[in-house]
């Protein structure tokens, strides 16, 4: 959904072993999950430059089906999410960020193959653009794009957190016998 009204923005920090993610949500639905162990200004300066005039306020209890689903991602019980979105990009971004959810957990694409999936194969750089600019890290799973020529890449999240989220899907499709091809 694009929806640009400046709404109030309720937030929450998820704290999960060595998780420390802030979150935020509108009345819509989940629209920022942060980098791990980043101050509060991670957000702030994203709900300036997304959502110019909306007032943050802390908001534990709304936001707790969305720890909660994390937290079970984290304990390797989810491998993915129910919680409503409130997707805010341009229309090429969303169209990103939506092929990102196609990709299977425990599984990568490559950012060619995201350009071929929304069947603008010349659109690489744009893609890898666009999934730089993803606000809510893990539950739209930027971390399963790689290279083409399967390195791992850039992530907004820094390359420890985006290691640790391929470990642990790895791990979890090992242990649930799943396939990964990552």
């Amino acid at each position: 959904m694009e929806n640009n009204a400046s709404p109030q923005l309720y937030w929450t920090l998820l704290s999960h072993e060595e998780w420390n993610i802030h979150l935020a949500a509108t009345s819509e639905g989940l629209c920022f999950a942060g980098s791990q162990n980043q101050p509060m200004e991670e957000l702030v300066q994203w709900a300036k430059t997304k959502l110019p005039g909306s007032v943050l306020i802390q908001n534990d209890q709304l936001l707790q089906p969305y720890k909660d689903e994390l937290i079970e991602y984290f304990q390797g019980r989810r491998t993915s999410f129910t919680v409503p979105f409130d997707y805010r990009g341009t229309s090429f971004q969303l169209e990103v960020w939506r092929a990102l959810n196609d990709i299977p957990y425990g599984q990568t694409k490559s950012y060619s193959d995201i350009a071929n999936l929304i069947q603008r194969p010349a659109a690489v750089r744009a893609v890898g653009t666009a999934i730089g600019a993803n606000p809510i890290l893990i539950t739209i799973p930027c971390h399963r794009v790689i290279g083409k020529n399967g390195a791992l890449t850039g992530y907004r999240g820094g390359m420890e957190m985006k290691k640790k989220l391929l470990q642990l899907e790895n791990e979890a499709a090992r242990r649930d016998g799943v396939e990964s091809l990552a």
